[in-house]
């Protein structure tokens, strides 16, 4: 970190190190007569003139040449600083959010269809399933110009923000990579760029330099916006020395793939890496100078056996072996777009190489928790999530010792939609738990951990999800239906949270196809004969001929039982006292999977199958 010679002025420490807080009220905003952040229980306040902020815009060189050119792409970024960066040689730290979203994306980019019969082998058909709206991304991106939010909070409080525009997106150069490391290189470029490593011009061509920021830079953002923080932060880059990303991808293989299955990201069938590059391109540049480049994510991605393969590995994000940067996650535990894998193996990565974190997770779907969220800490204090987000760049970009690395690492809020913290995600409490599955007959089977009926049958169900919703197929776990199967525990006697990854193994046949799609779903039951709507606890799908590994495709014999296991998406969940946990399984998924014809006949030995539960307290707690 370059260290202006005010620098340890600016951030109230004097030569003793003890931190002066400052006395004024934030709501003041006073102008201190010698430039420099105030802090005020550890968390800087707003005493900048945001109308007064210097912004500019400037062209940042990278190392890629993704429109083969001839050229270095060149990223487009603009900047909103203190007016004192200029005035009074004031050097301060970055918050940057790179994006995709910036301007010009094609709405009306086509879909490829997901019916499998009209799928050709190359995978490249486009029709129909056009998103002729999506309010989802429209609410991620960034506003094109500054001020925008970041810069409107984090400007007065001493910082710079950039808003940078992705590599072959907006007024960058280039073509769109989704998800590679030239993407990634060409996000780096930006952070080299404000730490003297890189060459940045304005739009006259006259090289320009970051001389008024420490070098020091926090990375954050939402979906997309999220997602190249944690693809930088693999790299080690210098300078980077923090990141926030919500709701974000750790491995793209795991957003639009699972198992060796092509399943969606939640809502958006058809989906896929090419139709994400269309979308950020803008119909002018994907039509135009980056077609081939979009054409040859098409051919390699390959929507016919799903398999990970080396297109895959490039964006594959999940090493943090040379992460420098401390990391603050956040994630929805309802996303169904950027599922909860992406923030629970990026987690254990982080664990694993023991980087500095902390966690978030919240109650909704895709997108952050609110401003407002909050969260009372085990010694009383109240902090939202705003102020929570704040402290964190303090801490990291300005140096202000305000403890919030001695506070708990997870906060998780609850089906109530109260906050509470703990110790680690997932729970350390948490105790795997083998669920035998049971049947005697054709009807709903059980879930036990006792010893199963000595006599059981193996039980049948026939393929029709292109035209049954997965609602229809959860509904009336009591009732037996022929398209799918249902697995019960007794009544709870008392309230049963899960923290960590579900396990499935099945002992399944395909009895008339080569292949089929397998789902399996956790779902939270009201008692028997409860009007009460099941809730989804979490969902899992793979493909059976990828039993022996996600980069391989083993054909199956028809008739032949094999054991196939696979890990549902991660969660925490309780289900509450009077309630039923409820295991089931069908074929194909209607909302993510690709859709095949019906009739795909499949047999499962319930005796030879379980589900493996991360039960806070084990089996005790579990309570049958």
């Amino acid at each position: 970190m370059r260290r202006s010679p005010h620098l340890l002025a600016l951030i109230g420490l004097g030569l003793s190190g003890a931190l002066t807080l400052s006395a004024a009220p934030a709501a003041a905003r006073p102008t201190p007569t010698v430039p420099g952040i105030v802090v005020v229980d550890g968390m800087t306040q707003p005493v900048f003139s945001l109308a007064d902020a210097i912004e500019e815009r400037v062209y940042v060189e990278t190392t890629v040449d993704t429109d083969d050119d001839g050229r270095p792409d060149r990223v487009a970024i603009d900047i909103s600083r203190p007016r004192e960066t200029a005035t009074e040689g004031f050097k301060v730290p970055v918050i940057f959010e790179h994006s995709p979203y910036r301007k010009d994306v094609w709405y009306d980019v086509p879909y490829p269809s997901v019916l499998v019969d009209e799928l050709p082998q190359n995978g490249i058909d486009h029709r129909g399933n056009r998103r002729t709206s999506d309010p989802a991304v429209q609410r991620a991106a960034a506003k094109a110009n500054l001020p925008g939010t970041l810069d409107d909070y984090y400007v007065p409080r001493g910082y710079a923000v950039v808003l940078g525009q992705s590599i072959g997106t907006g007024d960058s150069d280039g073509c769109p990579t989704s998800g590679d490391q030239a993407e990634t290189l060409g996000t780096k470029a930006v952070i080299d760029w404000l730490n003297g490593r890189a060459q940045g011009y304005d739009a006259a061509g006259t090289p320009v330099t970051a001389d008024w920021t420490t070098g020091a830079v926090g990375m954050t953002g939402v979906s997309y916006n999220g997602t190249l923080p944690n693809q930088v932060a693999a790299t080690g880059v210098p300078g980077l020395r923090t990141i926030v990303p919500v709701a974000a991808i750790s491995s793209w293989y795991d957003y639009y793939r699972a198992n060796g299955l092509v399943v969606a990201p939640g809502t958006y069938q058809g989906e896929d890496t090419d139709v994400l590059a269309g979308f950020t391109a803008g119909q002018t540049r994907a039509e135009g100078r980056c077609a081939a480049a979009i054409a040859e994510l098409t051919n390699r991605q390959d929507r016919i056996t799903g398999d990970y393969s080396a297109f895959w590995r490039d964006r594959d994000h999940l090493d943090a072996r040379k992460v420098r940067a401390s990391v603050l996650v956040v994630h929805g535990l309802n996303d169904w777009n950027v599922k909860t894998e992406h923030f629970a193996g990026w987690w254990d990565e982080l664990t694993r190489h023991r980087v500095p974190r902390r966690i978030w997770l919240h109650q909704g779907g895709h997108g952050g928790p609110g401003n407002t969220a909050s969260v009372t800490l085990p010694d009383g204090r109240t902090w939202t999530w705003k102020q929570t987000e704040n402290r964190w760049f303090d801490h990291w970009l300005w140096q202000v010792p305000n403890g919030i690395m001695d506070e708990p690492t997870a906060v998780v809020q609850r089906e109530d939609s109260t906050y509470t913290t703990y110790a680690n995600w997932p729970d350390p409490g948490s105790r795997e738990v083998a669920l035998r599955l049971a049947a005697t007959d054709a009807t709903p089977g059980v879930l036990t951990t006792g010893k199963p009926p000595r006599k059981q049958v193996e039980q049948r169900f026939v393929d029709e999800g292109r035209t049954i919703h997965p609602d229809t197929l959860i509904a009336a776990p009591d009732a037996t239906s022929p398209h799918r199967l249902a697995y019960l525990s007794p009544t709870l006697d008392q309230q049963v949270r899960i923290s960590g990854r579900p396990q499935v193994r099945l002992r399944l046949a395909i009895d008339n196809k080569p292949g089929a799609n397998l789902t399996a779903y956790l779902v939270d039951y009201g008692p028997p004969g409860s009007d009460a709507a099941p809730t989804v606890v979490t969902r899992g799908w793979m493909d059976p001929q990828n039993r022996h590994s996600a980069s391989r495709t083993d054909p199956l014999r028809q008739g032949k039982l094999y054991d196939l296991r696979w890990t549902l998406e991660p969660k925490d969940h309780v289900f509450p006292a009077g309630h039923r946990i409820g295991l089931v399984v069908f074929s194909t998924d209607q909302e993510y999977t690709l859709l095949p014809l019906g009739g795909t006949r499949l047999r499962v030995a319930p005796q030879h199958s379980e589900l493996r539960l991360p039960v806070v307290g084990g089996r005790t707690a579990l309570g049958f």
